[in-house]
């Protein structure tokens, strides 16, 4: 390794992810080995994940940018502009997965080789910056972590075959592990003590079902009360539902869901309506109980349930992760401008409130709604099923902000260097 100062950087951006059938509980705290299977989809904020999930487009994202060079004396990070300690055990995990498969660099344009053997003697700076609430139940820790292992392979040359990048991120956060691919994501269980068979799979890209909108409905962006690590220590230690749901109940949504993502959207929507609930429900069974909706979150619940049982089919899919914030799936546009006018409706924002930031995300479908101003929508027309124009209905300032968006990719280099997030010359935070 030449001696010359210089710094070698690399920038990722990584989408969130929210699961539609969830995991919740560890039968290993260390390697975070899941007691359940879980799918996820990704919106183009986010993917979905088994653990299913989609990944979500990417308005809701973590961006990092890592950087290596013989200058730096030590490991540091940066969290949203915070320097961070990194001695916690999930992040000298992922290091020093990463450093033991990392293989040679060079960048000729910048006169820079690294062999394999360096990295050992290396250091790295890493900054992080999440576009979204953290810890609030919108699967920031997967976001950040998947961004941070995907970054450092592409800075340290690491291969990801078979998976194993997923097997790292996983950890860093269980989530994180579907937070590497897009579309709808599957994380599979797994038998070995090491964790060497946990890791995830695509079931389906972000182009698979592309008719989907995703609407967000950010409730609360506090930081919740409850980690998602403790809630989910307790609920195995204290709820007599969770092994039932972990032995019985998820393994067969599994299997359904995975047969409802080829565009079965009334099953999705059950599934998906059905495990967030049980989720919660488990929440509920753990002593003390954990409450991470709110009287918001159960208000959205009651409007989707009954639209859809006026439709005789599900038209829209809930699911809540751990928090109050919902998000939604419609099975299309045009039912997405009815779900949005809906929530409208009943969330009018605050007549001060400039409505590009109320509604976040594709603006486009704000014009479909017919809505050009906070004014009109005082002039909403009622949902169907309200009989009559009872201001109390109406939750004035009980959401934040919405966020349309759909199923979205995985995540990506950024290869211009003015989004990086450290200096290309210092290594520290511009």
């Amino acid at each position: 390794m030449n001696q010359k100062k210089w710094v070698l950087m690399a920038t990722a951006q990584t989408p969130t992810n929210i699961a539609v059938i969830k995991y919740w509980g560890k039968r290993d705290e260390t390697l975070i080995l899941t007691i359940t299977a879980a799918i996820g989809m990704r919106p183009w904020f986010y993917p979905l994940m088994i653990s299913v999930s989609p990944l979500i487009q990417t308005t809701f994202c973590t961006t990092t940018t890592v950087a290596v060079s013989p200058l730096f004396h030590q490991d540091r990070m940066w969290l949203n502009g915070k320097e961070m300690s990194l001695s916690g055990i999930r992040y000298q995990n992922c290091l020093r997965e990463i450093r033991s498969r990392a293989n040679d660099v060079e960048d000729e344009k910048k006169g820079i080789k690294i062999e394999k053997k360096d990295w050992e003697k290396l250091h790295v700076h890493i900054a992080s910056y999440n576009n979204f609430p953290t810890a609030a139940g919108l699967a920031s820790s997967a976001a950040g972590f998947a961004c941070l292992v995907f970054a450092l392979a592409k800075l340290m040359n690491v291969k990801d075959d078979e998976g194993k990048l997923s097997t790292i991120a996983r950890q860093g956060s269980g989530s994180a592990c579907r937070s590497l691919f897009g579309g709808f994501v599957k994380w599979i269980t797994g038998n070995k003590e090491d964790g060497s068979d946990s890791f995830s799979v695509q079931l389906a890209d972000e182009k698979h079902w592309d008719d989907l909108v995703i609407i967000i409905a950010v409730v609360s962006s506090r930081q919740k009360e409850t980690s998602s690590t403790t809630g989910m220590r307790e609920s195995v230690e204290t709820s007599m539902f969770i092994e039932h749901r972990a032995k019985d109940v998820v393994p067969q949504r599994i299997i359904q869901m995975e047969e409802a993502i080829t565009r079965d959207f009334p099953s999705v929507a059950r599934l998906t309506c059905a495990d967030s609930n049980q989720f919660h429900a488990v929440c509920l069974d753990t002593c003390p109980p954990i409450f991470y909706m709110n009287d918001t979150s159960h208000r959205i619940i009651s409007y989707v349930e009954k639209w859809n049982r006026s439709e005789g089919t599900p038209q829209v899919a809930y699911t809540f992760d751990a928090g109050p914030n919902a998000v939604l799936i419609a099975r299309n546009r045009n039912i997405a401008t009815q779900l949005l006018q809906r929530l409208l409706f009943y969330f009018p924002p605050p007549l001060d409130t400039d409505l590009n930031s109320y509604v976040l995300g594709d603006a486009s479908i704000l014009k479909d709604v017919g809505i050009q101003s906070v004014k009109d929508v005082e002039y909403l027309p009622q949902p169907p099923g309200i009989s009559n124009n009872n201001a109390s209905l109406k939750y004035k300032g009980d959401v934040n902000y919405f966020i349309c968006t759909k199923p979205g990719r995985g995540p990506v280099l950024l290869s211009d260097e003015s989004q990086a997030l450290l200096n290309a010359e210092t290594g520290l935070p511009k």
